[in-house]
């Protein structure tokens, strides 16, 4: 079973189309629930950014950049390099960007390198 959260009307009517499309598609039932989101927790720190927090190299680098915990957890530039560390994003989009992160040049050689 799947679940779908949404926080607004609009975001219910997509889920539930989408739902019902596949649906259309399939023999049978998608055993997907919507449904409102009504807590959120953030995770522990231990998980944020985990692709990030298991390259030493570069969380030294952003730590610094974002000393504070909520801003390194907030960081678009640390939320960016996680995604591209667990193998998310496309060399070139990178490449245009990495000047925009912050890294010393062997950072982003080791960004690099890491990219898939």
């Amino acid at each position: 079973m799947s679940l779908i959260l949404y926080h607004n009307d609009e975001q219910e009517r997509i889920a539930l189309e989408s739902k019902a499309l596949i649906e259309s598609e399939t023999t049978g039932d998608v055993n997907t629930e919507v449904a409102p989101l009504t807590n959120f927790y953030l995770a522990e720190d231990y998980h944020q950014k985990y692709y990030l927090q298991g390259v030493p190299e570069l969380i030294r680098e952003i730590r610094a950049l974002f000393p504070d915990f909520s801003s390194f957890v907030n960081s678009t530039t640390a939320a960016r390099l996680n995604g591209i560390i667990g193998g998310y994003g496309d060399k070139d989009l990178i490449s245009e960007e990495i000047e925009s992160y912050g890294l010393s040049e062997e950072g982003k050689e080791l960004l690099m390198l890491i990219a898939r």
